[in-house]
């Protein structure tokens, strides 16, 4: 689905959920403009038990002139004519006062629950529903300004429903996050009237009351119902205690749980265990330090149902820390007798020659949809595009004696298997985010270089010459691959990836 088949609907109403939030506003409000100035007859509404008294939500929607209005749930309410669209909610969950209506879209980022809906547009993989919306309206040709607070909107929407951007699930958080036009000096009014003492006294009590594990040197710690951010705080505060590591702080609201992640050892990716708490039942993710995520009642029940949400936090912990083998690859020692050999596949890739693009020494970030990665431009940088949109950084001597560039235009939907997400350059100098593709060329595997591979039986995280203070993290299943000339280049490929990718050697 795409916004523009809601066009021809009206009117439209914009349904939040109960008890909205700054993102539900945010998005909400977002389309409520798309629409407006299409010259619909829009309305932006939620209902619940409680009508909207945070005291940063009350700022937000009298600062920006939301036009948002409250439905008593007993009312009675006649079908709503034309369509209905929740947002950052789906229709029929248990989270949003069900009306009813001529026809129903949804436009959310949780975990799916309702599959019966035909005009649905719902990305788990995203942060925010303020992400998604602002998407939808760029694809459109919307031009988003702050003019009317929209940009303010989003952009906080997108800020709380991150924890402050700890929380960042996708490059397209990220990008948002960069692009969102915004007010700051309102912005800071909402992020200070964002506790209140009654939440402080909330996060105290939580504090008090911790499990740890001495082993692996993990902290969890359950909350009551309070505001997002409120878990954040606590987890930070954890986090300073000597001989916590890493912990999660979580808490129950009527469709899930919510929790947080913070890490402080390079062993442990915040982002990507809050990914491993959440898998198949909700969604998680973040920075390297900080993240989280939530975790839907519904398929919790489903699959966990017999286990109480402290004790679930406390063994799938356990169960991510015995799960994966360190390699630090200047140490390590392959047994390649193990392995296989293997030679790249003649298929066209991409190449950037990173000087091509930004002066040398000009800090940057390569974001793709395996995460970010911070470098600077070097004379012998190059980078490959490989057949997902990944990014893998080469030094010229490496990158002439293993590819051979061609005289043809590069194409990324040609190159790549899927294109979910066109890779990217920040100039971390001037925050401009250059397309990768862009300024690539075409390059073909010479076939003179081998590697010895394996499949995982566990996982695995690999600390690269690259970035030695993150790791690339392998599963089960994924290939571990050696270079032939050159042992301590180690690396993990995808399981999706290695048969399009590589072929066994033919024995000579």
């Amino acid at each position: 689905m795409k916004i523009k088949d809601l066009e021809k609907y009206n009117p439209i109403t914009i349904q939040c959920h109960d008890n909205p939030d700054a993102d539900a506003l945010g998005s909400g409000y977002g389309l409520y403009c798309y629409f407006k100035d299409m010259g619909k007859d829009v309305r932006l509404i939620y209902s619940g038990r409680n009508k909207i008294q945070k005291s940063n939500l009350v700022l937000l929607v009298d600062r920006l002139n939301i036009p948002i209005e409250y439905i008593e749930p007993s009312a009675d309410v006649p079908s709503f004519k034309g369509l209905l669209i929740t947002v950052d909610c789906q229709y029929g969950a248990g989270n949003v006062t069900r009306f009813d209506a001529e026809e129903v879209a949804i436009i959310d980022h949780h975990q799916v629950e309702i599959e019966d809906v035909a005009l649905s547009m719902i990305y788990p993989n995203l942060g925010s529903c303020s992400t998604l919306v602002w998407s939808i309206l760029n694809d459109a040709d919307y031009n988003i300004t702050d003019d009317n607070g929209l940009g303010t909107a989003l952009y906080y929407g997108l800020y709380t429903d991150t924890n402050q951007f700890s929380e960042l699930h996708s490059p397209l958080d990220r990008d948002a996050r960069d692009k969102i036009p915004y007010n700051n000096s309102l912005i800071t009014t909402f992020r200070n009237s964002n506790l209140s003492l009654a939440e402080w006294e909330i996060a105290g009590i939580a504090m008090m009351q911790y499990y740890y594990d001495e082993k692996y040197r993990y902290a969890v710690i359950k909350s009551k119902p309070c505001d997002p951010n409120i878990l954040g705080i606590i987890s930070d505060f954890l986090l300073q205690v000597d001989g916590v590591d890493t912990c999660v702080v979580f808490n129950e609201n009527t469709d899930g749980y919510k929790f947080s992640v913070r890490s402080c050892v390079r062993e442990t990716n915040a982002g990507e265990l809050a990914g491993f708490l959440s898998k198949k039942i909700g969604s998680g993710g973040g920075h390297f330090e900080k993240a989280g995520g939530f975790i839907s009642k519904k398929l919790y029940e489903e699959k966990h149902g017999e286990t109480d949400p402290e004790q679930y936090f406390k063994k799938r912990l356990k169960k991510y820390f015995e799960h994966y083998e360190l390699i630090y690859p200047k140490d390590y020692e392959a047994d390649v007798s193990e392995m296989v050999l293997y030679r790249k596949i003649k298929r066209p890739i991409g190449f950037v020659k990173a000087d091509t693009m930004l002066p040398i020494g000009t800090p940057i970030t390569i974001r793709t949809l395996e995460g970010d990665m911070d470098m600077q431009v070097e004379a012998d940088l190059y980078f490959i595009i490989g057949i997902k949109g990944e990014v893998y950084p080469n030094r010229e001597e490496k990158f002439k004696h293993s590819y051979e560039i061609q005289d043809k235009k590069y194409i990324f939907e040609e190159c790549v298997i899927t294109a979910d997400y066109v890779p990217t350059i920040k100039n971390q100098m001037t925050g401009e985010i250059m397309p990768l593709t862009d300024y690539a060329g075409v390059c073909v595997p010479t076939g003179d270089v081998t590697i010895y591979a394996k499949p995982l039986e566990r996982g695995v995280k690999i600390f690269t010459e690259w970035d030695k203070e993150k790791y690339m993290l392998g599963q089960k299943g994924d290939y571990l691959a050696v270079r032939s000339d050159d042992c301590h280049d180690i690396y993990i490929i995808e399981k999706k990836i290695f048969g399009q990718s590589y072929s066994v050697c033919a024995e000579e």
